[in-house]
């Protein structure tokens, strides 16, 4: 059912290796995102598909190297109508994580295909 979706999460790598935050906390940081953006488009047919089959969700974390990169990766995907959660984090203000709503790979590939896996 959802094996041909898979929902693109970005998370800040600068968060982590200058600014000195703790690893869990940029997790927590993409379970905000992807929890954000699940229920903003959760009536999407995408998404129902994705959720159908829990067991099976796709996803794929990448990093970015700094703001200004999820930033402009966020312009992008408003720009061409992807649906997308930028996760701000407050009261800090901080853009910290870009998730996609599930979208077939081959649809959207095409905007992550720049940033690298997380480590």
């Amino acid at each position: 059912m959802s094996g041909n979706l898979v929902q693109y999460v970005v998370v800040r790598k600068d968060l982590v290796k200058a600014l000195k935050w703790p690893t869990g906390a940029l997790i927590a940081q993409a379970c905000h995102a992807c929890t954000a953006v699940m229920h903003q488009f959760y009536q999407d047919s995408n998404t129902q598909q994705y959720l159908e089959d829990l067991d099976r969700m796709h996803k794929v974390v990448l990093e970015a190297p700094d703001e200004e990169s999820l930033r402009k990766l966020a312009d992008r995907l408003l720009e061409d109508n992807i649906d997308h959660k930028l996760w701000i984090e407050q009261p800090e203000d901080i853009p910290t994580c870009v998730a996609a709503k599930p979208y077939k790979k081959e649809d959207v590939q095409q905007y992550f295909k720049d940033f690298k896996l997380f480590r």
